[in-house]
């Protein structure tokens, strides 16, 4: 598949999906007509029942059409939000493997990638998903490549994370069809500077306080980040941030109020948190995929942060359910 083959879009709208990520997919398309003066791109709202969802805010986009019923499509993007598992059925499922049966190429929204990675479409591929499903995801689908790039392109899949970014996606698409000229265009028409790369890297959750505090800071809470499951010592961190174990103490204090352990200590709770909400793992995993080395330890420290046991965050599952039911 070639970005400048698309022209047909269909946007699976998943229940509670992301209003944003899909309205800025579409503008995009829609400023390139403007811009080229020709109808170079169409698109269409589809649903498997052809009534339009709600996205997260509420409001609803229309027309929508069936999917079954809708003009075939180069691509069908399945725009995904919030409560993702709850809007993945096995009728999503289906749906999409008869699109890829099909031949048509399949993309994704915000959390739309994890309705490609249920339905098994994504074995092999390296994809991208909103930063905050990104930790759950990659313990839920470890045949996946899930990667930490604003969007991604890879053969017949292309998946973006949330936001504003389905924008810059769009403009890649657009300039390998109309040319640089026309996206930048568009660019200026919705008042960017600049279409971000597929491989720029989205921005993670951080304190506030961090985005203005010195390089080691900012190195060393990337640092802590990215090694949750293999803890670090301060010192490590410090030596990799490149000042002394004393002088990182003292800017974490300053800027975050915080020791470098406290800190390291709160962000594998907090993903301890998330993978407990987002899957099915058993909870013993997951408190070994965020660095724990004992239940009691973990259970313990969840304690602590949370004021209740990690077990508590899940709702029990109703009886007879399958396992795939509780996923979902």
């Amino acid at each position: 598949m070639k970005l400048d083959d698309l022209s047909r879009f269909g946007f699976l709208t998943l229940p509670s999906y992301s209003m944003i990520a899909c309205a800025n997919a579409i503008e995009a398309l829609r400023m390139a007509n403007r811009m080229s003066g020709t109808q170079a791109y169409a698109w269409q709202i589809v649903t498997l029942d052809g009534h339009a969802a709600a996205a997260s805010n509420g409001l609803l986009l229309t027309p929508c059409a069936m999917l079954s019923a809708a003009d075939r499509f180069d691509i069908v993007f399945v725009v995904g939000g919030v409560d993702v598992r709850n809007a993945v059925d096995r009728n999503v499922a289906a749906a999409l493997r008869r699109l890829a049966r099909d031949g048509v190429a399949l993309g994704a929204l915000c959390t739309g990638t994890f309705a490609l990675a249920e339905a098994r479409l994504l074995h092999g591929y390296r994809c991208a998903i909103h930063w905050e499903n990104l930790s759950a995801v990659r313990e839920e689908f470890p045949d996946v490549d899930f990667v930490e790039d604003m969007f991604c392109i890879d053969r017949d899949r292309i998946t973006c994370t949330g936001g504003i970014a389905p924008l810059d996606l769009m403009l890649a698409v657009i300039q390998a069809r109309l040319g640089r000229r026309v996206a930048s265009q568009v660019s200026a028409q919705f008042l960017i500077e600049r279409g971000r790369s597929a491989d720029e890297r989205q921005p993670k959750q951080a304190p506030a306080s961090s985005l203005v505090a010195p390089r080691p800071v900012a190195d060393a809470v990337r640092l802590i980040e990215d090694s949750i499951e293999a803890p670090l010592s301060t010192e490590a961190v410090a030596r990799t941030a490149g000042i002394s174990t004393r002088q990182l103490e003292r800017l974490f204090r300053r800027h975050l109020g915080i020791s470098p352990a406290a800190y390291a200590s709160a962000a594998r709770l907090d993903r301890a948190r998330a993978l407990l909400r987002q899957t099915a793992m058993p909870v013993t995993d997951v408190g070994i995929a965020c660095g724990f080395t004992s239940a009691s330890h973990f259970s313990t420290a969840y304690r602590m942060r949370f004021g209740h046991a990690p077990r508590s965050e899940r709702a029990p599952a109703q009886p007879g359910a399958t396992r795939e039911e509780q996923h979902v």
